[in-house]
C-alpha cells in the first residue's frame, strides 16, 4: 500500500492540469504486474459469529476468517492459475502468442486464468455449463476470454468432454491445464496459503475449514501444516483438524469416504462448489 507521503509525490501538478508521474525510488515496493498481486491476503476477525451462535470466546478461542477475495480477481483461484500457467512455461508447455490456453470451469478458476492469460498474451478459450452465473460470463469476457456454454444437465462433465473437443481442433496448438489433475494446484497452496495462515495465527490453528471443487485448497493447506513426506515437509500441527465443506446435494467425499449422502444428490446452487 503507498504512503500517504509516496501518493503526494507521485502526482505532479503541470499548467492547468494534474499528472501523473510514474517513478521509482528506494524503500518503494510495487508490484510490476497484475499477478504479482496473488496472495498475501489477510485475516479477519469472525468471532462475532461464534458470539452469535451463543459460543464463548473468553477463553481464547478465536475464528479467522482468510480474505481470499482481496486478490486481484477476488478469489482463491488466483493463486491457482498463475500457479499453473507459471509451471507450465517454466516446462516450455506453453508460449505466449502461439499458444491457446482451453480449460472447462465452472466460473472462478476461468477468471484467474483469463485474467493471467490476457497478462501474458495468451488466447484463451474457456467452457461452462449453461448455469453458471451471467455475472461470471460477463466478467469473462472483459478479460477477452472465448466463452463457450454446455448444456446444463451435463454439468461440468460435458464442460470437459467440450473442451476436449475444441483442444483437438487446434492441431497441438491448444493446451489444457486441467485443474482437477494439475500438481500445481495443491503445489502452490503448499507454498504460499498454507505457510501464510500459520505465520498470521503464529502457529495457533487447531482447525481448517474449507469449501471444496478441486480439493487443492484443503489439501495443500493441510499438508503443510500437518505435514508432508512425500513433499518433504515436516509436520507443523500433525493434529491438525480439516473440514472439506461440499455442498448436501453433492455429497461425493462423504460417500467416498463410506458415508450415506442425506436427501436427493443432484444439481445444487453453489456454484464452484463440488463439481456442480
Amino acid at each position: 500500500m503507498l504512503t500517504r507521503q509516496v501518493c503526494m509525490a507521485v502526482l505532479r501538478r503541470s499548467p492547468g492540469s494534474y499528472k501523473l508521474v510514474l517513478q521509482r525510488a528506494a524503500g518503494i515496493h510495487m508490484a510490476s504486474r497484475p499477478s504479482d498481486l496473488v496472495g498475501n491476503t489477510p485475516l479477519i476477525d469472525l468471532n462475532g459469529i461464534l458470539k452469535n451462535h451463543g459460543i464463548e470466546v473468553s477463553n481464547g478461542t478465536q475464528l479467522a476468517g482468510k480474505l481470499e477475495s482481496l486478490g486481484p480477481c477476488s478469489s482463491v483461484k488466483d493463486r491457482l492459475g498463475r500457479s499453473m500457467i507459471d509451471d507450465a512455461e517454466e516446462k516450455g508447455l506453453i508460449t505466449p502468442g502461439e499458444t491457446t490456453l482451453v480449460e472447462p470451469t465452472s466460473g472462478n478458476t476461468g477468471i484467474a486464468l483469463a485474467f493471467i492469460a490476457r497478462e501474458r498474451g495468451y488466447r484463451c478459450v474457456l467452457t461452462m455449463p449453461e448455469t453458471m452465473s451471467v455475472e461470471r460470463r460477463m466478467m469473462l469476457l472483459a478479460l477477452g476470454c472465448e466463452v463457450v456454454l454446455t448444456p446444463k444437465e451435463t454439468a461440468v462433465p460435458g464442460a470437459l468432454a467440450k473442451a476436449h473437443e475444441i483442444l483437438e481442433k487446434l492441431d497441438g496448438k491448444g493446451f489444457m491445464l486441467q485443474q482437477f489433475e494439475n500438481p500445481a494446484n495443491p503445489k502452490i497452496h503448499r507454498e504460499t496459503t498454507g505457510p501464510e495462515i500459520w505465520e498470521q495465527t503464529e502457529g495457533s490453528i487447531d482447525i481448517f475449514v474449507s469449501g471444496i471443487g478441486t480439493g487443492g485448497t484443503v489439501t495443500g493447506v493441510s499438508q503443510y501444516i500437518k505435514g508432508s513426506p512425500q513433499h518433504g515437509l515436516a509436520a507443523l500441527n500433525p493434529n491438525l483438524y480439516t473440514v472439506a465443506v461440499e455442498p448436501r446435494e453433492q455429497m461425493l467425499i462423504t460417500k467416498a469416504r463410506g458415508g450415506e449422502a442425506i436427501g436427493d444428490q443432484g444439481p445444487h446452487k453453489i456454484q464452484g462448489g463440488s463439481i456442480d
